[in-house]
């Protein structure tokens, strides 16, 4: 890979994230999560990042404030959501 291509994907990769920058670390942690997994539930996240429920839901809160994160009702159990990553 030549060194501009590496640059321009690098800078891509950066300007992803850039809505994440000035999250939390929680809410980092979470986005990285969904990032490997493609979509998980909120006890799916805690499970995988060893967070707290409520640290886990508040990092959500702050991930779909920022349009990084989307959710839609599980087809499985209606009382879940699922959650994906959107950058």
């Amino acid at each position: 890979m030549s060194t501009s291509k590496a640059i321009g994907k690098q800078s891509a990769e950066t300007d992803r994230w850039e809505a994440v920058r000035d999250l939390p670390p929680s809410a980092k942690l979470v986005a990285k999560v969904l990032d490997y997994e493609d979509t998980l539930t909120q006890s799916q996240i805690a499970e995988e990042t060893l967070l707290p429920a409520r640290t886990v839901r508040y990092a959500l809160t702050r991930l779909e404030e920022e349009d990084v994160v989307s959710s839609r009702f599980s087809f499985a159990d209606a009382r879940k959501r699922i959650y994906r990553l959107t950058v």
